[in-house]
């Protein structure tokens, strides 16, 4: 890695020289553009709007335009001259806990390594941040800005994240946010219960790049002279869901691989019960109507006994009257 800013932490009255290197680094493919008949590389020539002459990269300064069209030219002494204490330091303001910081305002991501002499003083102050369980809140002016910063501890290593000024955080302006919008308890279960079936500890190294291995195979296949082999076609998941229940269950079942008819009767009984809870002066007559009903089933059996009881008379009736003609054919006989 090559350093890319050299300065000093202050923490206190410690000085700790540092070299600033960028933490991340990126993977995509990188293309030029090419004239599409021949392939011959496209370029640009630098052209000044007002003589027309082509200007060396030497000759050009950065502007500012006025809103009357007047620009304020600015060169790299200009930049170097600004008054600014954190050009090369990086000034630790105060200590605060990381979760106290929304993620949104991170920027990038660099490490620090110690300067020289700087080591005892680096680790110094590493080992103070673990100990204190916090982060450190600092300021520092890299590419012509000033920036909040976050110093962290990372695998042994003091890690800056830069953070956008709450100036430049956009508030969200949605119009749903002012709907009155609410959800069925049913599909809220339901979605806590895929959320439940998916939770497991993140590892960055179980996903992939989908695109960019694509966009390999495509380019080893153009260069090669072979086809492309297609992806499986996947549902289109864009687009309203109509019925938010059915894609919910079925969302859990891919999730677990089993049934979600569980989960939706239970939560269907709950909604059932939702209503007499919201309104009480009818729950309480509830327990008066499902009396009768266990009253109504021991009367309905007690009729059915009897006819069985009525059929045995009978029958009994019907043995006797026909044994009297058994005895007069023996007192003919």
């Amino acid at each position: 890695m090559r350093s890319i800013w050299r300065g000093a932490v202050s923490f206190g009255l410690v000085s700790i020289g540092v070299k600033l290197y960028s933490a991340t680094e990126d993977k995509d493919i990188r293309f030029h553009q090419v004239h599409a008949i021949d392939g011959g590389r496209v370029k640009y020539k630098r052209v000044c709007s007002i003589d027309g002459e082509e200007v060396e990269y030497s000759d050009i300064a950065k502007g500012y335009e006025l809103p009357d069209g007047q620009v304020v030219i600015l060169t790299d002494e200009d930049f170097d001259d600004l008054p600014l204490s954190t050009r090369r330091e990086i000034d630790v303001l105060q200590f605060v806990d990381q979760d106290e910081i929304d993620p949104i305002q991170f920027e990038k991501t660099y490490y620090l390594e110690p300067d020289g002499p700087a080591t005892r003083p680096y680790v110094l102050l590493r080992d103070a941040l673990e100990n204190a369980g916090q982060v450190a809140i600092t300021k520092i002016a890299i590419r012509q800005r000033e920036s909040l910063a976050v110093l962290r501890v990372r695998d042994g290593v003091l890690v800056l994240h830069t953070m956008r000024w709450p100036d430049e955080i956009r508030t969200p302006d949605f119009g749903f946010l002012d709907e009155d919008i609410t959800v069925r308890p049913q599909e809220l279960k339901m979605a806590e219960a895929l959320i439940a079936s998916m939770t497991g500890e993140f590892d960055p190294t179980e996903f992939t790049d989908d695109y960019r291995q694509a966009m390999t195979a495509l380019l080893e296949a153009k260069q090669s002279g072979g086809e492309v082999a297609q992806p499986p076609e996947v549902e289109d998941a864009g687009g309203a869901v109509v019925d938010l229940m059915s894609a919910l269950r079925r969302s859990v079942e891919r999730a677990r691989g089993g049934s979600a008819d569980d989960i939706a009767d239970d939560a269907s009984d709950e909604t059932d019960e939702a209503p007499a809870a919201e309104q009480k002066a009818p729950a309480k007559k509830t327990p008066a109507k499902k009396a009768p009903a266990k009253k109504a089933a021991p009367a309905k059996k007690a009729p059915a006994e009897k006819p069985a009881a009525k059929k045995t008379t009978a029958a009994k009736k019907s043995t006797t009257a026909d044994k009297p003609p058994a005895k007069r054919a023996r007192r003919s006989a």
